[in-house]
């Protein structure tokens, strides 16, 4: 009787939000249809024609958030390239959308960001836009979409335990009062969840935390026991699409390449061919306010190519900043070298501490900047001549390359996981080598065969602790003489965004009172949403423009699908296989 009950309340909350979900106005199709009027002249929210030529826009950081700022400032404000300049501090251009490397020294992807067709709207919405370098006469998103159809993604071997046993993730293992758990936070308001972890509502069922959902979630997404509530809930709400096919990862969006070469370098081009104003190894240090309770933006302290300058801002200009970046102080090893200790001097963060410091409602970086051992992890991305590791893989998981997302070792000390994406991953990959790539979530722990923690490990000593998971350690002198390279990336900050916080900790996109000054990242808020996405980032963009230009054009809404209810009954069904 009593699982009776749990199914009555779960149905019941579902025909309650699926009733709110009819009334909503769904928009996503709409937004991922929709074709620009090219001929159209930009207006302002008061009907009249944005003025812009005399106004110039500057970006502080280089990465996704600058330049989808910059296409839509192009592209829905009319205004020339030459008006646009985007500071970065480092020699790339792409923020934590990386991916670089030659044949002869190796490849290597910080991380990899997962895409996701149903809830990315904006990104979807924006990349329509951008045209595709590799297809003439498709964009970018078309490109992406017409891949992904073509591979989809179905993994076969999502959980594998220390006996090298692919695991029946079909359940996800839940108890009854764990489910009652999740539904009952699904359904408390985020204003009663203040600086909670996860591991404190759930913490009188530690049974939770070995559930297959368990193992699933975190290493897709990347939490810890430790990370905010807030943002669990609303990965549980934002991806509930996701919760029914957690165990395959169908809903996986991949690109045809890694996310530099798919995504930042066509948008780049788009850019500098608009004459979009580039200023690489330029950091900026600090940014100076006008007098007063408002929020005007009026110096930027530079330090370009190591020498210190400044630029003013004059009447009508624009100035959005990158407030932090999770890849901040990432430091590279080798085959033969661990990734070296950080550096723990985030440039993006500091700039926020000193801009906060000088207004109101800037935020506050130090819950997520205070403490590096809940927020890092390591990655290591292996490039090898041949293709004999990925065969191995391959016939073990039952998964081409590219088809079957992440293969995580439950039982392994680190919490290790592997990604073997379509060959080839890099632009500039031989057809004769390939690549892959993968992490592990607890860097201070001894590896299970290795027993060193991850983060002093070399990269031959983390494919060593992959190889013993995967039960070819007979095989590793023959597979080593393949191996290019192997490169650890330690990144300190990578989880910076998850961890426990305050409501008003992060600031609002365009902060109260603010004229001319906005804020992209992964660190800033917008309701509803999840970060850690290329969708928080485009559409914080979107929303730094419009609302600092007056923009009248509807920005894609979050797709209620919390409030389907086909999608809900898939998930109430999948809570209890």
């Amino acid at each position: 009787m009593r699982r009776k009950n749990g199914i009555g309340k779960m149905l019941a909350w579902g025909a309650a939000a699926a009733a709110a979900g009819i009334a909503a106005k769904k928009t996503y199709d709409y937004c991922r249809t929709k074709k620009e009027n090219k001929k159209d002249v930009p207006v302002a929210a008061d009907g009249e024609c944005l003025d812009v030529k005399n106004k110039k826009a500057y970006f502080v950081g280089g990465g996704l958030g600058s330049m989808a700022g910059a296409a839509y400032l192009i592209r829905d404000c009319g205004m020339a390239g030459e008006q646009i300049t985007i500071f970065e501090g480092m020699h790339i251009l792409g923020g934590s959308n990386d991916g670089i490397g030659t044949p002869e020294k190796g490849f290597v992807c910080r991380g990899g960001r997962m895409l996701n067709e149903e809830t990315y709207e904006n990104f979807w919405e924006l990349f329509r836009s951008i045209p595709s370098i590799g297809n003439p006469g498709r964009s970018v998103t078309e490109e992406i979409l017409n891949f992904d159809h073509a591979h989809p993604t179905h993994a076969k071997a999502r959980l594998i335990d220390k006996d090298g046993k692919i695991l029946d993730v079909k359940s996800m293992g839940f108890t009854q009062k764990e489910r009652m758990a999740l539904l009952k936070l699904m359904n408390t308001a985020e204003e009663k969840l203040d600086d909670m972890t996860i591991e404190e509502w759930f913490a009188d069922m530690p049974h939770f935390f070995t559930t297959n959902f368990w193992y699933m979630w975190q290493t897709t997404f990347a939490f810890q026991k430790w990370s905010s509530l807030f943002e669990f809930r609303r990965y549980m709400r934002r991806m509930i699409l996701e919760f029914s096919r957690i165990d395959t990862l169908e809903g996986v969006t991949r690109t045809p390449l890694n996310q530099y070469d798919s995504v930042i370098r066509p948008l780049e081009l788009y850019l500098r061919k608009q004459g979009v104003i580039f200023a690489e190894n330029c950091t900026v240090k600090d940014i100076d306010f006008a007098d007063g309770d408002g929020i005007v933006a009026k110096v930027l302290h530079l330090k370009d190519h190591g020498v210190e300058r400044t630029v003013e801002l004059g009447a009508g200009d624009i100035c959005i900043m990158t407030n932090a970046c999770m890849t901040d102080s990432a430091t590279l090893g080798d085959l033969h070298t661990p990734a070296p200790a950080p550096a723990l001097r985030p440039i993006s963060g500091e700039l926020w501490s000193r801009v906060a410091a000088k207004k109101q409602g800037l935020g506050n970086p130090y819950p997520f900047f205070g403490d590096v051992h809940e927020t890092n992890w390591e990655s290591f991305t292996v490039t090898s001549r041949g293709n004999k590791l990925l065969k191995l893989i391959e016939n073990f998981s039952g998964n081409v390359p590219g088809s079957g997302a992440l293969m995580t070792f439950k039982d392994s000390n680190w919490l290790m996981s592997i990604v073997v994406a379509a060959q080839p991953h890099f632009i500039n990959q031989p057809m004769d080598q390939t690549i892959f790539w993968g992490y592990g979530l607890y860097t201070d722990q001894p590896g299970n065969y290795v027993k060193k923690p991850m983060k002093d490990c070399t990269g031959e000593e983390m494919l060593t602790e992959l190889l013993h998971h995967l039960h070819m350690e007979d095989k590793k002198e023959e597979l080593l003489a393949d191996v290019v390279n192997v490169i650890p990336c330690m990144m300190p900050y990578v989880d910076a965004q998850f961890q426990p916080r305050k409501m008003v900790d992060r600031p609002k996109v365009v902060p109260e009172g603010s004229e001319n000054f906005a804020m992209v990242s992964q660190f800033v808020e917008i309701p509803d949403d999840m970060v850690f996405t290329e969708e928080y980032s485009v559409r914080a963009a979107r929303i730094a423009v419009y609302s600092l230009m007056g923009v009248k054009k509807k920005i894609c809404p979050v797709t209620p699908y919390v409030k389907d209810p086909g999608v809900l009954l898939k998930a109430v069904k999948t809570s209890y296989r």
